[in-house]
């Protein structure tokens, strides 16, 4: 049986500094056989179809913050692997650490089970010094990425990005080509930062509210008795407004591509030339928001599937995600890619120019966002409202909300008008626990909301609701099984899970061969969670109708109700987890076996 892995050995101390000085690793390029040195960030001129990479312990240095972090080729990314459509590759994997096992996962790829690389499900993994050779048919094109699943070792380090050219040519080709992996780099281990959570859920948290932020949430509720109510119903719930993440800048310096801030990743471009910029959200724990000021991006794909081009001026990516945007620059200066942490603590920070050395402004954060009760599950509610004469400022986590007239809520979510009657999996509302600290009373589809401090701030920014396959899904049957599921967590005592409990306390889902399931997903949870499944499409019902797009990895906002469909197509075990490192290692992760 599986069970998400400990990393030992780290470091113990606590670093309070947000760094911008110099260092670190140039990510590689790669050719057929062999990983070569080059810009990072560059795609490869060439695809291969046979790879030999080494995983190994190598000295880096990034913002004065120092490791022998496990990693690809020596580089932190590792490599980026060019692939094309319709090719048989070749992965030849060698373990050099000394008393580790390792291993890699093809994050996104469609490929058999066994070639999967999640140690104790779909193999036993890479033992030290030992090759593993990963064999696999390319059946897909676009953008995707590669890390470990083994001993957290993706937290310090192991991971790169992956190019597959469509077996014709590219409709979005353009000019410039280059990929964009965002990430964090820290000294303090995961196993260290996991064991401060567990003693303090906030410790790495300092920007909580305080007297002087009362007048602008004053403003903002309308009233000073209205802020100061959804004040007290935080604090009698235990829970904190200004809970967004779990790791912070405190700790973390955001990479670009390896590159801190202040070293200036900088890709070239000629004013004219069309730029395609492969973003892949690369880190452990962190949600960036994307822009780059005077400029409109146009998104392409998401998560490696081409969809109707959306021009927007902001994004956010959660976890594991990937998204394609295609830009423009027709002035002859520099342009900032600028990616903030979603809590505002940090950002990374990379340079598009039209020669090299140039720099451009560096915009400021925005406002850090606050959560509100839609993130409970409280329905689309500003602070200090009633709802119906129901002071929700009194309700505590475990109040029944049993005849409530719910009039004035969107049910929409609940409807299938084109579904034919189905099984439905549903436990019902998990118990409140050690293990669960909430229940979403009212859960809201949130597909048209870009996501917590984005809305109204003056730029387009992209939602799910946007997002519409070039054409339409393989698999038009309705689904014929529903399976709901609660995203539940306690963040006094750091434990993740679904329906109330952590992965060691659930069996498996079981899924029957090319059966059609709708996959609902309700999250009780206050944080948003990057929901990840191994080896199967998620089709994302967003409104799209048969333009459903196809995702790997869907964000569950805080207090939403979401639903996706999926085709199991592939037999075997499938990983199925947030993407959140440490809550896919406190708890929050399944197995699906399709058989």
């Amino acid at each position: 049986m599986f069970i998400p892995s400990r990393i030992r050995g780290g470091l113990t101390r606590r670093r309070f500094v947000t760094g911008l000085g110099a260092g670190g690793m140039m990510a590689a390029l790669s050719r057929p056989a062999r990983a070569s040195r080059a810009i990072s960030g560059m795609v490869p001129p060439a695809s291969s179809a046979v790879w030999n990479m080494t995983v190994s312990r190598n000295r880096v240095e990034i913002d004065r913050k120092v490791l022998h972090p496990a990693c690809m080729e020596g580089s932190v990314p590792g490599p980026i692997l060019r692939w094309r459509q319709g090719d048989t590759v070749t992965i030849n994997v060698t373990n050099a650490l000394r008393d580790e096992d390792t291993s890699i996962h093809w994050h996104g790829i469609r490929l058999p089970a066994n070639m999967d690389g999640v140690p104790g499900l779909s193999f036993t993994g890479i033992p030290p010094g030992e090759t593993f050779t990963y064999r696999f048919p390319v059946s897909q094109s676009g953008t995707y990425w590669y890390h470990s699943h083994s001993g957290m070792q993706e937290a310090q380090g192991l991971y790169g990005g992956i190019v597959i050219d469509p077996p014709r040519p590219d409709p979005n080709a353009c000019e410039r080509d280059y990929v964009i992996l965002l990430s964090e780099w820290t000294d303090v281990s995961p196993m260290d930062i996991m064991s401060n959570l567990k003693m303090q859920d906030d410790y790495y948290v300092f920007r909580q509210r305080t007297a002087a932020s009362f007048p602008r949430e004053a403003r903002a509720a309308g009233s000073a008795m209205a802020a100061l109510r959804d004040r007290l119903a935080w604090s009698r719930m235990r829970m904190a407004a200004t809970d967004i993440a779990d790791v912070t800048g405190i700790i973390y310096t955001y990479l670009l591509n390896g590159h801190a801030p202040d070293m200036n990743w900088t890709g070239l471009f000629r004013p004219g030339e069309r730029v395609r910029l492969r973003f892949i959200n690369g880190s452990s724990m962190t949600f960036f928001d994307v822009r780059i000021p005077g400029l409109e991006m146009l998104v392409v794909q998401a998560d490696g599937n081409d969809i109707e081009p959306v021009p927007v001026d902001e994004f956010r990516i959660g976890v594991a995600e990937t998204y394609d945007v295609i830009i423009q620059p027709k002035e002859d200066r520099a342009y900032s890619i600028f990616a903030q942490s979603e809590d505002r603590t940090g950002h990374a920070r990379g340079t598009l120019a039209p020669r090299a050395g140039m720099v451009a402004p560096v915009p400021p954060m925005d406002p850090r966002p606050v959560r509100t009760m839609i993130d409970m599950g409280m329905g689309d509610m500003k602070p200090g409202e009633s709802m119906k004469g129901m002071d929700m400022s009194d309700m505590k986590p475990d109040d029944d909300m049993a005849g409530m007239d719910m009039g004035d809520m969107d049910m929409s979510h609940m409807a299938h008008a084109d579904t034919p009657p189905m099984e439905v999996d549903d436990p019902g509302p998990p118990p409140l626990n050690v293990e669960n600290q909430n229940v979403a009373k009212m859960p809201v589809d949130r597909l048209g909301s870009p996501g917590d401090g984005l809305e109204h701030n003056g730029r387009r920014v992209l939602n799910y609701r946007q997002l519409r396959a070039l054409r339409p899904g393989v698999d038009q049957r309705p689904p014929t099984r529903e399976i709901i599921l609660h995203l539940t967590g306690n963040m006094e005592r750091y434990i993740w899970g679904f329906n109330g409990r952590k992965f060691s306390e659930s069996g498996p889902i079981r899924l029957r061969r090319n059966e059609r399931v709708r996959f609902t997903l309700i999250n009780d949870t206050m944080m948003e969670h990057p929901i990840h499944l191994h080896g199967l499409w998620s089709e994302l019902e967003n409104g799209q109708g048969a333009y459903r797009p196809y995702k790997h990895t869907l964000i569950s906002q805080p207090g939403s109700r979401m639903n996706y469909l999926v085709t199991a197509d592939v037999p075997g075990m499938w990983a199925y987890h947030c993407h959140l490192m440490l809550h896919m290692e406190l708890g929050m992760f399944r197995t699906v076996i399709v058989s």
